[in-house]
């Protein structure tokens, strides 16, 4: 194969045709999901792998949990010799302990493709489930110590085996669950995904070769590499250490050494692993993957060719790489966290390669409960938007999902009315103070949601609650995220982590994100963008007089 000569025009073709089939198999588990989390939020990423598990095309979805595939695929390969894997299989995997990288609530589904009994490919994909056990509904708990007490552990085991369903593995799943229903639809949705990427794969595959389709496959790995390398020798080399407080008060530390062929993050100096707030060492990998391409160039191909010359160096026992039995519920927030800081390290040592910080938080927010109209237990799942940070001739982004939870969605309000027991008395930008620059940051959001019966519950985990964004070029820091309870009898209680609350008929769960923060200095701010400002309610007479010296 390696003497032939290959036309580039078909590899382009082979190349951008993986790129669609990873989109279909998307859609096809969007349009047949049971859950909003994944049909509305689009919590979910597909991935054409190659046979050693590496990325070659990858769908729509969140940047993170494509990152997650190709570190699953490997983690199945560990427990399953190749000899193991046989055409009509299917495997799971939920357990960051066994290629599942992230927390339970997400599952893996991969299946192997093969080829006159070769296999060829891997297709696979990750979603967020609503409910996988544990012990609080939604499987979420900041108070978890041990990954026992979060939901049914699935360590990479076959769904079917060679085309047959192994039936005691879909009963162990559903009768863990609260929702069993909806498990049992997004498993199957999952399935569908799989198999159209199977089919269409073939499809390539007979249409151009296998030779043909490996050879393309490999060329787009290089291709990945070869223009990371190329971004590498742009970046002036040397050491650059960077650290940051957390709302917690411990200290996050990172030393980033860039050489002529290399990008080292090294992150041994950071704390111990502890409670439910801790990540895999494979989830870190992807933190960092997502902030160097994000540096680099991010136009190029995100396969595995791209993150060769990446280096990830860590401590076990650490929260950025936990060791058994520690919990990882909250696992995203460990991982935003380090995103945001390398990001924030290379504001520091590059100035204006990127924007002012922004909320910097999946803001996840389980709500649930009996339905006040059926009976039947439901369950909200609502990561949130928030305000991005201002950059140079540009305010921040508003209502936006992070850069780390990519192209994803909040549940529309007629949705979450119609599909779950809460009003949604408002959704609207927030009028907080914070942020305001030469470039305001973005605003982020404010949101209702009352209460309509006794006895539901709700769990949070927020960071950035105490530490805003931070401002850039004398811009000023943003606001923080938090959630409110207003008590149906006028008591106020607020939170950023908590677990299974009891919240009633009557009460309103008030959500604030955070506003970016602000670039630039104020003094400098146009008095055409301040009196926009004014009118568009995001910025109050006091604070234009007291930050800007402008009065209408």
């Amino acid at each position: 194969m390696a003497d032939k000569t290959y036309d580039p025009v078909t590899f382009d073709i082979i190349q951008n045709g993986l790129e669609a089939i990873a989109d279909e198999m998307f859609y096809a588990q969007v349009k047949t999901s049971m859950s909003a989390i994944i049909y509305e939020v689009l919590d979910l990423s597909t991935s054409i792998l190659n046979p050693r598990g590496e990325i070659a095309a990858s769908g729509a979805g969140i940047p993170a949990f494509i990152g997650v595939l190709d570190k699953a695929i490997m983690g199945i390969l560990k427990k399953f010799p190749l000899e193991a894997i046989r055409e009509g299989d299917v495997l799971a995997s939920n357990d960051p302990y066994f290629g599942g990288v992230t927390h339970l609530n997400d599952m893996v589904l991969a299946q192997p493709v093969f080829h006159d009994g070769t296999l060829i490919a891997w297709v696979a994909n990750i979603a967020h489930w609503n409910d996988v056990g544990g012990n609080v509904p939604g499987s979420m708990s900041s108070e978890a110590t041990e990954i026992f007490q979060e939901g049914v552990r699935i360590p990479a085991v076959k769904l079917f085996m060679e085309g047959m369903q192994n039936d005691a593995v879909f009963d162990i799943l559903k009768i863990n669950s609260r929702l069993p229903d909806y498990l049992h639809g997004d498993l199957w949705a999952g399935i569908a995904g799989l198999r159209i990427g199977e089919r269409r794969v073939l499809e390539l595959v007979n249409k151009y070769g296998a030779d043909t389709y490996e050879a393309a496959v490999q060329d787009y790995m290089d291709l990945g590499e070869r223009r990371a390398r190329a971004a590498i020798k742009e970046i002036p080399r040397g050491t650059y250490a960077f650290s940051e407080e957390q709302d917690s008060g411990a200290i996050h530390s990172l030393e980033l050494t860039i050489t002529e062929d290399e990008f080292i993050v090294d992150l041994t100096d950071n704390p111990a692993q502890s409670g439910s707030l801790n990540c895999s060492r494979e989830g870190t990998e992807i933190a960092v993957q997502l902030a160097f391409k994000d540096f680099t160039d991010p136009d190029a191909p995100g396969n595995g060719g791209f993150f060769k010359p990446l280096k990830v160096v860590t401590k076990p026992g650490t929260i950025y790489h936990v060791e058994a039995p520690g919990a990882l519920g909250y696992y995203s927030e460990v991982e935003i966290r380090l995103f945001d800081m390398i990001l924030r390290a290379l504001a520091h040592h590059f100035p204006g390669v990127v924007p002012a910080g922004n909320f910097a938080s999946i803001c996840g927010t389980n709500v649930g409960g009996p339905h006040p109209e059926t009976g039947r237990h439901y369950t909200i799942v609502e990561p949130q938007v928030g305000g991005w940070g201002g950059w140079e001739g540009s305010d921040g982004v508003s209502g936006q999902f992070s850069g780390f939870h990519g192209e994803t969605f909040n549940c529309p309000a007629e949705v979450a009315e119609a599909r779950y027991g809460l009003g949604v008395e408002q959704v609207a930008l927030n009028s907080e103070p914070g942020g305001e620059g030469q470039w305001r940051g973005g605003k982020g959001i404010e949101t209702h949601y009352r209460v309509r019966a006794d006895n539901n519950f709700l769990s949070v985990g927020y960071t950035r609650n105490r530490i805003a964004p931070w401002g850039a070029s004398g811009g000023l820091d943003g606001s923080v995220n938090y959630v409110e309870v207003l008590r149906r009898d006028g008591g106020t209680e607020r939170f950023s982590f908590a677990t299974n609350l009891q919240v009633n008929k009557g009460d309103v769960i008030r959500v604030v994100t955070g506003n970016g923060g602000g670039y630039g200095d104020p003094a400098k701010r146009s008095r055409e963008a301040i009196a926009r400002d004014l009118r568009n309610g995001y910025l109050s007479p006091e604070r234009a007089k007291e930050i800007y010296g402008y009065e209408a």
